[in-house]
This record gives structure tokens, C-alpha cells and sequence, in this order.
């Protein structure tokens, strides 16, 4: 098993655990729910676990397919995306971490992470900017790296799969020393996707150094490289032709895989370059310091095509002709460059006020900073869509020099967890951030904190608690016709949340919570290319989730999210749906010659979700209300993953089945005019051996 033993195999939460001899090891929530080490059972709010055997097992490929097991939470809102990670948490999208810092600064300018690549996800539901600063309103994942520990241990996998899926994975662990330890983790890949001529390869080398120079100091160095060579699996097809049949050309559907681009010139290729490193140092069992930083820098070339679904969004074809095939089709080739420096430092006491009152007081200062510089050219021409003459379509190159953007932000915080007769935990927590641009935007922000959760007996726990958050928005608020107006003002989210834990064993937790947040100055896209901000967005919902493990033998997981939205004005949101749930299980059977038999299945259902926009933004018809709204309702779908896994001496060979029942579903069909895909079944065969 890889990984510090507190992640054990199965793990999601703080049910989860392992034996060692006569020892069981609790998951503990890490850096997502206090920044420090606190059982989950202690912490009045729900945080999820999801360890590198769970979401490995599950067949998961890309980040975004770690957290699709998880309450509350959409994984691949808009069908997978070799372009980006997306999660939905709690109805809105979430921003991602690593390590505790803030990963991503900006879309389209760095490639997506490599799950091998992390031991755990972690999950932090609702506004987390305390603890976080700038993050959004429904919550945040945080990745956590591999790291080196002590013992000298190592795997290497070969993978072949769907799609010509050709891979080979190794992760290798040597202790030099008992008190230095180097590690690397890799991967290369080379493979097709269900889109023609969009490939998925990959090289990525993660190596990692490990120094104890004394019993109270460590030191870990970590490094990245990644080179993808990439496309779009997102296509963005137009609604009419493919989710609504196309009045001009009744008798044709487009198949719903079909890649409108230029074999060669369309790709997403990037290469990221990352280093970083922490140190933490006890001065005393009281006191304790923890130092960490990093440096991102990347590159990427953008290069796409996607037809003019949203012109005339009820019928793009008559804005080019009659014949119900001719429609535009839009080239867009950038360059980006992303750096990113981040920090985070603090010291955390821990002292008693009184016989039965603990404190664990953390105190910290963090700074990021991050600069990104794009430059691109657009061009258009049409197509017949049913029958692309990919030859004839036009190359593009970006020139010129790089627009760039950059942003500062500065954070104090302080946050004091009370433990009361060891029965009662409280955790307050405040903090003060500011942000500057480089437009000259700047915006200050204080937020705020407060939790308790207590045992009344047999293992429930009830909880409650407030927490807030901030995003700054750069830009500024476009007047109709893409006229600047005023600076845009920062997002601003608030949560009540209560719930229970209900823990009657060491293996086993059940929660269930329901929560509020209120959102205010969401950004709405308006006629004529004109945006303005909401006063509010209005969400509820509650969530169920229970793990039960026996380790090394049998794990259940059952979680189930509720999240509905409202906005005072109409916001002409994409709407998330409002019901999600999932259910994972494996079994292990042993058999003959101690070799050991795991099956493992799972089945995801996200619900209809609601798409409501203009039907006629551009004011073209003028037998069509300006304004008049229209709704896309997509329709909810139900997916099978499958797992089979022989491990006998050191060999694994499993066989991983996602999506099982080849399900053909629409992600998200939205009112703009386009509609994403689901990914068709994925099968993928794997020889590990361990050593």
C-alpha cells in the first residue's frame, strides 16, 4: 500500500483506517480542514478523504474523475475535458489546491494534473477563505503530493486500454538513510481519445527528497516535470443537430464524438515545470513552525476550432443559409505563459486554559503571486458540419507580444480549536487579505469562522457552523456593446451549516448535513456582449454520506447530495443539477496459492439539470422579444464502473471499467447553444509489480 499509513487503503474519511500489529490509525483531515492534524470526528463540518487506492481503483484517469465518488459533489460538469479540471461542490464550481496553496490562476494557460502524481484529494465543501484566502463560494479540493517516507519500497505498472491507451507508471521510494529519503513518481503515455485526432499523451517525472536533520526538523523538497501533447475532447457541438433535431435538415444527426477541427493543427500542448518545498520544526511539544513555498511556470499552446453555436442559439444554421448543414465555424490559436509563487507559514501553540480546556492556536501569514500572458488571433470561415472538408479548413498563427495580467495577494490568519472535557471541539478562525491587480484593482476583505461539534453519546456528534469566503474578479463590466465600465467587485459568499456524525465504530461514519449559502455580485452575461453583477444567489441543500470498511477486506461508501439555486434576478445561470448520489463497493475474496481475488463496482446518478438563456442575444430577429428567455433541460443520467484485481506474491493485474454500459448521455446541454458529451466506456488492463 502506498502512502503514509494514516491514508489506508479504502479510506475516505474519518471512519477509515488500518491495523498495524494492534495499532489503528485514524484519517486525519491534513491541510483541508484545519491545517492541522484533527480527526475528522473533531471538526464540525464534513470534509472527504478520497486516498490514491480509492480513486485508482475506480478507474480514474484525469483529477476530476477522483471526487465523482463524493457527496455533493459533480465531477466532470461539462463531460470530460482534456483541457481542464472542473468539479461542481454544492452546486458551484470549486477551485483547486495543491498542497494547501492555490493551483490554478487561469484557464487555458497551464495542463491538467496527474493523479498518480498525489496519495489523497481532499475535499472542503462551502466557503474556505479563512484558512485559504481568495477560493470559491462552494468549496475547494486540495491535492495532496507524494512525498518520501523510510522505507525503501517502489511499483511499476504497464496499462493498455481504450483508445490505444499505451502507459507505463512507476512510483520507487528509497530510504538512504534513516533520516533522508528520495522519491519519484512517473508516467508515460501514449494514447488516442474517443475524439479523432485528439491524443492524450503525456510525460510526467515527479522526483522528491526527504531530510530529517534532527528528531524535531523536516525538510521535503518536491519537483515537476510534465509535457502534454493534447486536444479538446470538448467539441462544443451545437445544440441543434445534436441534443434538438435540426428543422433544416430533419433526416441527419451529427454523431455526437465529431471533431470539427484540423487534424495537426488543433492541440493543447503544454509543459509545466513546478519546485517547492516545506519545513517544519518543533521547538517544543508546544510549539511548532511550518514553512512551505512554490514556483509554477508554464507554457501552452492553445490551438481550436468551434462551430457558432451562439449567434442564433435556437437554429445556428439560418445565420449562414437555408440548407440547414452551412454554419460558422470559429479558429481561435493562443499562446499562454503562466508563473505562480506561493507561501504559506505559520505557528501553531498548543496550551491548556483549564483541567479539561485544550487550544490549539495557529497563527499564519501567506503570500501568493501569479502572472499570466496570453496572446492569440481569431478567424472565421463556414463548414458544411455534416461533411467538414478538414483540408480546405485554415491555419492560424499567434504574433505579436504577450498581454499580460498579474495579481498579489497578502494574508493574515488566526484560528484557536478548543477541545472542551474531550467531548466538545470549537474552532474559531479569523482573516485579512489584500489583493491588487495589475489593471490597479485592489480589494481588501475580512472573513470569519466559527464551528462547534460535540459527542452526546453512543458516537453522534452534531455540529454547526458559519464560515465565509472571497473571490476577486479581474476586469471590468462590460457596457452593451463591450464598452469597459467600473472595476468588477469581488465575489462574497456566507454558510450555515449544521449536521451530525454518527461514528459507532472505528470503521465506520455516517454524516449528514444540510447548509445554506448566500453568494452576492456573480458575474451575469447579458445582450450585446454586456455583463453585470447579481445581488444575490441564494443556495440550499443538504448531503448523506456513510463509509463502512474492514481493511484488506470489504469497503462501502454510499453518498447522496441535494443543492437547489435561486437567484433574486434571473441570472441566466447554467444550472448544476440538483440531485447527485453514488454508491462504490469492493469485496476481497482470497483463493488458491494466497493469491487474492478483489471485485469492486460502483454506480453514479446525477440528475436533470436546467439551462436558461437568451434565445436571441444578438438582437438578429426582430419577430423575437429582446430579452425572451429560454430553457435546456438535460436529462439525467445513471453510469456503471466496474473493478477486478488479482494480486498474488508481488503482482497485481487488475482490469478497471468505467462507464461499463457504454451510457450515451449529454453532460450539460446549455441555452448558449452548445452541448458536452459524456465519455463513452473506458476499459484499461494493468500488470503492477511491487517490490
Amino acid at each position: 500500500m502506498w502512502g503514509p499509513a494514516a491514508f489506508a487503503a479504502g479510506a475516505s474519511d474519518a471512519a477509515s483506517s488500518e491495523t498495524e500489529g494492534d495499532e489503528t490509525i485514524i484519517v486525519t483531515a491534513a491541510n483541508a480542514g484545519t491545517k492541522t492534524e484533527t480527526p475528522l470526528i473533531e471538526l464540525p463540518q464534513p470534509i472527504k478523504v478520497i486516498t490514491s487506492e480509492q480513486f485508482l481503483s475506480q478507474g480514474a484517469i484525469s483529477i476530476s474523475d477522483t471526487v465523482k465518488y463524493a457527496a455533493g459533489v459533480l465531477a466532470n460538469p461539462y463531460g470530460r475535458d482534456t483541457r481542464v479540471d472542473g468539479f461542481n461542490v454544492r452546486g458551484l464550481d470549486a477551485l483547486q489546491f495543491r498542497d494547501g496553496m492555490r493551483d490554478i490562476f487561469s484557464y487555458y494557460a497551464s495542463i491538467t494534473s496527474d493523479p498518480y502524481n498525489f496519495s489523497r484529494v481532499e475535499i472542503v465543501r462551502g466557503p474556505a477563505s479563512v484558512l485559504f484566502g481568495q477560493g470559491s463560494i462552494g468549496g475547494l479540493v486540495n491535492l495532496v503530493s507524494k512525498t518520501p517516507d523510510f522505507e525503501t519500497r517502489g511499483e511499476l505498472n504497464l496499462v493498455y486500454g481504450s483508445y490505444d491507451r499505451k502507459e507505463a507508471l512507476g512510483d520507487v521510494n528509497i530510504a538512504l538513510a534513516d533520516n533522508l529519503a528520495i522519491r519519484a513518481v512517473g508516467r508515460v503515455r501514449d494514447s488516442g481519445t474517443y475524439v479523432d485526432h485528439v491524443p492524450d499523451d503525456r510525460v510526467m517525472l515527479a522526483p522528491s527528497i526527504r531530510w530529517q536533520p534532527t528528531p524535531d526538523t523536516d525538510i521535503v523538497l518536491t519537483g515537476l516535470y510534465q509535457e502534454d501533447d493534447t486536444g479538446s475532447t470538448s467539441q462544443f457541438l451545437p445544440i441543434v443537430g445534436t441534443f434538438r433535431p435540426n428543422p433544416g435538415n430533419p433526416g441527419e444527426t451529427l454523431d455526437r464524438y465529431t471533431f470539427v477541427g484540423k487534424a495537426g493543427w488543433d492541440r493543447y500542448a503544454g509543459r509545466s515545470l513546478q519546485g517547492g518545498g516545506s519545513i517544519t520544526h518543533n521547538f517544543s511539544d508546544n510549539i511548532r513552525l511550518s514553512l512551505k513555498a512554490r514556483y509554477i511556470d508554464s507554457d501552452l499552446d492553445y490551438f481550436t476550432h468551434y462551430a457558432d453555436s451562439y449567434t442564433n442559439p435556437t437554429n445556428p444554421y439560418l445565420v449562414y443559409g437555408t440548407d440547414g448543414r452551412t454554419i460558422g465555424l470559429y479558429a481561435d490559436a493562443s499562446n499562454a505563459k503562466m508563473n505562480v509563487f506561493s507561501t504559506d507559514n505559520n505557528l501553531q501553540f498548543t496550551f491548556n486554559t483549564g483541567a479539561n480546556i485544550e487550544h490549539k492556536l495557529l497563527v499564519g501569514i501567506d503570500y501568493s503571486w501569479n502572472k499570466v500572458g496570453k496572446r492569440g488571433v481569431l478567424g472565421v470561415e463556414t463548414i458544411d458540419i455534416y461533411d467538414i472538408d478538414y483540408d480546405a479548413l485554415q491555419e492560424y498563427t499567434p504574433t505579436g507580444p504577450y498581454a499580460y495580467e498579474s495579481q498579489k495577494q497578502l494574508g493574515v490568519y488566526v484560528q484557536d480549536q478548543i477541545r472542551f472535557f474531550d467531548r466538545i471541539s470549537m474552532v474559531l478562525g479569523a482573516r485579512r487579505d489584500r489583493v491588487t491587480g495589475s489593471s490597479g484593482q485592489k480589494d481588501n476583505a475580512t472573513t470569519f469562522r466559527a464551528g462547534v461539534i460535540g459527542e452526546i453519546g453512543a458516537g453522534i456528534s452534531p455540529f454547526f457552523s458559519y464560515t465565509e469566503s472571497f473571490l476577486p474578479v479581474a476586469g471590468n463590466l462590460q457596457l452593451p456593446g463591450g464598452i469597459p465600465g467600473d472595476p468588477y467587485r469581488p465575489q462574497t459568499g456566507t454558510q450555515y451549516e449544521a449536521g451530525v456524525k454518527w461514528q459507532p465504530g472505528v470503521n465506520t461514519l455516517v454524516t449528514v448535513t444540510a447548509f445554506k449559502i448566500k453568494e452576492r455580485n456573480r458575474i451575469l452575461y447579458g445582450a450585446n456582449n454586456s455583463t453585470t453583477q447579481s445581488g444575490e444567489l441564494n443556495t440550499k441543500g443538504f448531503e448523506f454520506e456513510a463509509s463502512h470498511t474492514l481493511p484488506g477486506n470489504f469497503e462501502l461508501l454510499v453518498n447522496y447530495g441535494y443543492s437547489k439555486l435561486k437567484s433574486e434576478t434571473n441570472t441566466s445561470l447554467d444550472y448544476m443539477p440538483r440531485h447527485t448520489a453514488s454508491l462504490w463497493s469492493t469485496k476481497t475474496f482470497g483463493v488458491t496459492d494466497g493469491a487474492q481475488l478483489r471485485l469492486g463496482a460502483g454506480v453514479v446518478y446525477n440528475g436533470k439539470s436546467v439551462s436558461t438563456g437568451m434565445r436571441d442575444p444578438y438582437g438578429l430577429n426582430p419577430a423575437i422579444p429582446a430579452g425572451e428567455l429560454y430553457s435546456i433541460i438535460t436529462p439525467s443520467r445513471t453510469t456503471v464502473d466496474a473493478l477486478a484485481e488479482v494480486t498474488w506474491e508481488k503482482w497485481r493485474f487488475s482490469l478497471n471499467a468505467t462507464n461499463l454500459l457504454n451510457k450515451q448521455f449529454f453532460a450539460s446541454c446549455l441555452a448558449r447553444g452548445d452541448c458536452f458529451m459524456g465519455a463513452p466506456r473506458n476499459v484499461m488492463g494493468t500488470v503492477g509489480y511491487r517490490f
